[in-house]
């Protein structure tokens, strides 16, 4: 069963405004020839930057998936200085991002495995997959939409919670692909009560890596009938490289949550009371960079509240920094929230072994998950509604640099 929350954490109850920031693997061996092909971009320009010149795009099978017999599809989007994104079919997940060091050296800096079957067999912590229909729990697994109550399989909390889609989400189920010019667009049609969730919905994620090393993760759906969809991506950092498996690796990393100054209280079992309250005085206060270190110990699985979330404008929600590698990420959204999480339940012997045959441990990584509020459905306002006709567009930037 995946693995994500952990109602143990200790939470801190407790506006000021604040300034936003806008800002517009090993492959399997032995491996068939007919199962690669390189795409290479010669275009476009995008003004005066060419973004996305000189991308290749690099396709192999990443193994059966067990359940169905099909082959889980694996792709490679490498830019022009060499950094690079690995998708897999299965689950439209991130497996790896490569980026360049202080020093110029490749890092890949996501948690993940090395074929397909980790991640059908013991999805632990969902590590980078796409997560739906409804990201994040539902209180008792039950929503109303008008008149009608829907229930949902509690798959957390023994019992009492959805978390994540349920034990049947969306980061395991295999899409299909499609090589674009400058990425990869993954397809998926949920069928009406699949998962117990109503409606026909046709959903997409598209994945483009730029020669800037920005990641844009672009969501779309369509929907024949009302239905509640909340999507996001949970993949696990650790900016000094992902063979940084050991416990407590990640809590020397700096973090800034510039536009939270706000978030939502919750009870035992991680479901928000519906307060919303300012960071100020508890550990939740990460508007001016802080060391997790030196921060709570216990770590974190936090909801915040993005300041100024209009819905439309991308506001850039995390900055991470380390200072062993020089590298930092920007993580920008135009969703209302974002998950804070620090690898609180890694580390159990149920767990795959990862990339470099070591289990990943407790707090040996961080997700920042932009999505709608926990139980948004039953608790806010700002509810995870697609109505017929209407088209669902989301996005999450990642943005990579270096000291």
């Amino acid at each position: 069963m995946p693995i994500d929350f952990n109602p143990n954490i200790l939470f801190v109850n407790n506006n000021r405004p604040v300034l936003q920031n806008i800002v517009n693997s090993t492959y399997l061996a032995n491996q068939p020839i007919k199962d690669t092909f390189t795409k290479t971009v010669q275009s476009p320009s995008v003004e005066n930057n060419s973004l996305y010149d000189g991308i290749k795009i690099n396709k192999k099978s990443f193994g059966t998936i067990e359940k169905t017999g099909q082959q889980a599809e694996f792709y490679t989007i490498t830019n022009r200085n060499g950094a690079s994104v690995s998708l897999s079919s299965f689950g439209a997940t991130i497996t790896s991002i490569k980026v360049p060091d202080k020093n110029g050296k490749l890092i890949d800096v996501t948690q993940g495995y090395d074929s397909v079957t980790p991640y059908e067999k013991s999805p632990v912590g969902h590590a980078g997959g796409t997560i739906g229909p409804c990201a994040n729990k539902i209180n008792k697994g039950t929503f109303k939409l008008g008149d009608k109550e829907y229930k949902l399989d509690c798959n957390k909390d023994n019992g009492q919670t959805h978390s994540h889609g349920g034990k049947e989400g969306l980061d395991v189920k295999n899409w299909n692909a499609e090589v674009l010019k400058d990425g990869v667009k993954f397809t998926y049609t949920k069928k009406d009560m699949e998962g117990g969730y109503p409606a026909n919905v046709k959903m997409s994620v598209t994945y483009k890596f730029d020669n800037n090393n920005r990641l844009s993760v672009k969501y779309e759906a369509q929907s024949d009938s009302d239905t509640i969809l909340n999507l996001t991506n949970h993949s696990y950092f650790n900016l000094d490289g992902a063979e940084n498996v050991s416990e407590n690796s990640v809590m020397e990393h700096i973090i800034q949550l510039p536009n939270s100054s706000k978030y939502t209280p919750v009870n035992e079992i991680a479901i928000p009371t519906g307060e919303i309250k300012s960071v100020e005085g508890t550990d939740f206060d990460f508007r001016t960079s802080k060391k997790l270190s030196e921060m709570n110990k216990n770590g974190y699985d936090q909801n915040f509240v993005v300041d100024n979330y209009d819905g439309k404008t991308l506001i850039e929600v995390a900055r991470v920094k380390s200072e062993k590698s020089g590298i930092n990420m920007n993580v920008s959204t135009d969703l209302p929230g974002f998950q804070f999480y620090t690898a609180n339940n890694l580390g159990k012997e149920s767990q795959p072994l990862g990339k470099d045959g070591k289990r990943y441990e407790k707090h040996s990584a961080l997700c920042v998950e932009p999505q709608f509020f926990p139980d948004s459905i039953n608790t806010f306002d700002e509810k995870p509604i697609l109505k017929k006709g209407e088209k669902y567009n989301r996005t999450i930037i990642y943005s990579f640099g270096n000291i």
